[in-house]
């Protein structure tokens, strides 16, 4: 039953959200070492990213929709 769960863990590593991934494995060490934080977890967490983007032409024109979706890709 130990072995499972163990499995488990890794599974959920495996699908960590890119942006989450770069945080931890870049910007993290990157401002720990800039502001002097004396402890990895010190530093500030995200807790949501949200983007924003109006395609309010899109009701008339059906292209924009395609082309916002290949911009935010």
């Amino acid at each position: 039953m130990v072995a499972k769960e163990s499995t488990q863990v890794s599974e959920a590593e495996e699908v960590l959200p890119r942006l989450m991934r770069r945080y931890r494995e870049e910007i993290v060490p990157a401002m720990v070492e800039r502001f002097g934080y004396g402890n990895p977890l010190a530093v500030p967490r995200l807790e949501k990213i949200v983007v924003n983007m109006g395609v309010g032409g899109a009701v008339t024109e059906r292209g924009r929709i395609e082309r916002a979706v290949e911009e935010l890709g």
